[in-house]
């Protein structure tokens, strides 16, 4: 149990924009990396076998399969490294740690499918898809109101500019 000051200080550093999902769940984990001066996004897509709950401490574990060899990772959640976190599949188990899949190979790792969150991950999965494309046509629109065009039509227009400056 948390004292009141140590609650106050971690829920300025909890995320607000964290999916709901529980052990069993098949997610993707984009995380931040410096890749010498560029940062970029890796996808770890795995289950996940266990979730250790605390405010801002909050980690899970996901494994995935690598050649045959099974993979996990612990992240927290909260960290500024991961960037999302996108539920692909709703899993149906009866335990809170799923360790046991490590000692399984084959058809006796699968996970059973919850249906019914399935079908609300679906809908939400789909409602974001339409506003990050509605978002993106209205950030298009205002860009050629505003008089300014896109990276590739002002490409064009630079190479044009050129070769008619070389037949000059």
């Amino acid at each position: 149990m948390l004292s009141p000051l140590m609650q106050i200080v971690e829920s300025g550093n909890v995320k607000s924009d964290v999916p709901v999902f529980q052990v069993g769940d098949r997610i993707e984990v984009h995380q931040k990396i410096l890749d010498g001066a560029k940062e970029r996004v890796q996808v770890f897509e795995g289950d996940v076998i266990s979730l250790n709950h605390g405010g801002a401490r909050e980690t899970m574990t996901v494994r995935r399969l690598v050649q045959g060899e099974g993979v996990e990772r612990i992240f927290a959640i909260h960290s500024p490294r991961i960037a999302k976190i996108v539920v692909k599949k709703a899993g149906m188990v009866r335990r809170a740690k799923l360790y046991y899949l490590r000692d399984r190979v084959g058809k006796a790792t699968k996970i059973r499918d919850d249906v019914k969150r399935q079908a609300q991950i679906d809908i939400s999965l789909k409602q974001a898809a339409e506003s990050a494309s509605k978002a993106a046509q209205e950030a298009a629109a205002a860009a050629t109101a505003a008089g300014g065009e896109s990276k590739s039509a002002k490409k064009k227009r630079e190479r044009k500019e050129a070769e008619a400056a070389k037949k000059k």
